[in-house]
């Protein structure tokens, strides 16, 4: 089928059988993961992403995992290469979470597995190369941290988030590294809280890896060495032509986001129509914070990978062609490129989110949806959890939002009640729609979502999210979505109102509420 195949240009037909190989694998990678795994986070939840990367480290193709983890794996896969150069071996699994190296927080760690023509050395140690990398980021229940879950809202350093893990060597030439990332785990001064579910979890990473692997040997087999990389390349080169169609549709504009705790994310989009090139340059963000609000770099790309992604009608898998059209300038030491040691937890799942609803305010498209992941934890040293909670989605020019829905840079599930209950000393009293909490216009924002979780044990539980004082924005002339609360109901029926950022000792009898806020509303109504 592939014989005296040119490869000098992109056969159409091929192309688009190429892209949905690649993207069949990453999907089969997630398959595995989420049927292996043992924690709640990732069998449940779906808190996870697998993604195949060329040889040179960059995304080639991924599955519609979770966008803050496959905009940013790239960096992790470059960093581990650059820091491994040609000593890597088949069968080596590494392991990564460094906020400053390509990761986005401590809980989410990335397993990246070489992949070689040969599964067994030929000649001397190191004398063959990565022909492709694979890489599947879960987030971990507990990786440690001065509250359980790794989600502390009130982090001031990344020790008190959690264990960092830079290009740690977890299986070497086929042999599971127990002890030593036992001891890593263990040897801290805030330790992992369940190291045998943390170790259960890697172990369905490798397996995960190993299936990618696998698939992409089949594809080596079958096509050619040569074949698979050129498409590689192609299938990149054509999301960049996408993108670069997108920017073509765009206008210069620009836009200051001020979030709860008063820092600000000013962006400035600038549009090259002649090049079909996009510059985005976050100079006049707030400097580095001292709470855990700094989002890492790799996280920042993310964002705008994702939304320039989503400005594409066409079919393509999200990868590094789409950013080649673009300059993204972020300064240093801003909250959107913190250095060592700042505490990150919230930049990945807050800051994240305002950054994309900053750059859709600035490009016009459309209101600012809920805003933030929501982000409850609750736990002790037997228990840990962790959930992101859905809200309203913004309007734009043509459509209204959604409700209770997942939005931009989070793409996990809630735990079904019959396994939170199960797995969790905890009650689901209720879980609603929270009416009339969108932004109106000629086109309504999305309704949020109240729930409410009853404590059955004394656990300590916290809250990370946005938009308790900010309102999400709207648009074009819409009214802002309502802004959201937590509060807990206190077994004798007192009420204790909660900031954005809070932990609370919750007593058996005690309930969580989260009322979620609704997102913008777009356009001016007839009655205006």
């Amino acid at each position: 089928m592939f014989q005296n195949l040119d490869l000098n240009k992109p056969d159409p037909i091929r192309l688009e059988i190429f892209k949905n190989l690649y993207q069949f694998i990453a999907e089969q990678m997630g398959i595995v993961l989420q049927n292996t795994a043992a924690s709640v986070n990732i069998k449940e939840r779906l808190d996870f992403s697998c993604a195949i990367f060329h040889a040179d480290g960059s995304l080639v193709a991924n599955a519609p995992h979770i966008p803050v983890h496959l905009g940013s794996m790239s960096a992790s896969i470059t960093s581990l290469i650059n820091h491994v150069q040609d000593k890597f071996k088949p069968g080596d699994v590494y392991l990564s979470n460094n906020p400053y190296n390509g990761g986005t927080h401590l809980p989410d760690v990335t397993a990246i597995t070489p992949v070689f023509k040969s599964p067994i050395l030929e000649g001397k140690e190191g004398g063959q190369k990565p022909i492709f990398y694979v890489a599947s980021r879960g987030h971990q229940a507990d990786i440690g941290g001065i509250s359980p879950g790794s989600m502390p809202p009130h982090s001031t350093t990344i020790e008190e988030e959690g264990i960092l893990l830079d290009n740690f060597l977890l299986v070497e030439s086929g042999n599971f590294r127990e002890d030593a990332i036992t001891e890593i785990l263990t040897n801290h001064n805030y330790p992992a809280r369940n190291i045998p579910q943390n170790l259960a979890d890697f172990k369905a990473q490798i397996a995960a890896n190993n299936r990618g692997a696998t698939e992409l040997l089949k594809m080596v087999e079958q096509y050619g060495l040569e074949t698979v990389q050129t498409y590689m390349q192609f299938v990149q080169d054509n999301a960049e032509l996408a993108v670069r169609k997108a920017i073509a549709n765009l206008k210069d504009g620009k836009f200051i986001y001020t979030m709860d705790n008063g820092a600000q994310i000013q962006v400035k989009v600038t549009i090259d129509q002649d090049n079909a090139r996009a510059a985005i340059d976050f100079t006049g963000t707030s400097p580095q914070q001292q709470s855990n609000f700094n989002a890492p770099a790799a996280v920042t790309q993310a964002a705008v990978l994702y939304v320039f992604r989503t400005l594409v009608d066409d079919a393509i898998p999200l990868n590094a062609g789409c950013l080649k059209p673009i300059e993204i300038i972020i300064p240093e030491g801003c909250m959107l490129n913190p250095t060592y040691p700042a505490a990150v937890v919230a930049g990945n799942v807050e800051t994240s989110q305002t950054i994309v609803d900053a750059l859709y305010g600035a490009l016009g498209i459309m209101a600012a949806s809920q805003g933030t992941m929501n982000n409850f934890t609750f736990g002790n040293q037997h228990y840990q959890y962790y959930e992101t909670i859905c809200g309203g989605s913004g309007a734009g020019n043509g459509f209204n939002g959604t409700d209770a829905v997942q939005t931009h840079m989070t793409n996990s599930l809630l735990t079904d009640p019959e396994v939170l209950e199960s797995r969790y000393p905890v009650m689901l009293e209720s879980f609603s729609i929270r009416e009339n909490s969108q932004g109106r216009g000629q086109y309504s924002g999305g309704n949020g979502v109240v729930r409410k979780v009853r404590f059955l044990e004394s656990m300590t539980a916290g809250i990370l999210s946005s938009h308790r004082v900010v309102p999400p924005f709207g648009l074009a002339g819409g009214t802002s979505g309502k802004v959201g609360k937590s509060y807990v109901i206190r077994k004798d029926q007192s009420i204790e109102d909660l900031d954005s950022t809070a932990t609370v000792e919750m007593q058996p009898g005690d309930t969580f509420v989260i009322e979620t806020p609704g997102g913008g509303g777009y356009g001016y109504t007839k009655s205006d």
